[in-house]
């Protein structure tokens, strides 16, 4: 999976309703300076730290994780 269609995922799972997709906090005023990283940023970048992590099993677990029910 290339990153570009990682990001679209992502991108996606940012625009369902139904799914948390909420900034998140980074104590490193340099990089964030408002200490926020985006959804798709966050992801994106643990898959790119994380080279040997499967990025559809990945994808696939988060949509579970987020998923909001009520």
């Amino acid at each position: 999976m290339t990153e570009e269609e990682i990001r679209e995922k992502l991108r996606l799972m940012e625009l369902d309703p139904g799914l948390k997709t909420e900034s998140a906090y980074r104590a490193n005023a340099v990089l964030w300076p408002d200490n926020l990283i985006s959804f798709i940023e966050n992801h994106a970048m643990y898959l790119r730290v994380h080279p040997k992590v499967n990025p559809e099993h990945y994808l696939s677990n988060l949509r579970l994780m987020i998923k909001i029910r009520g």
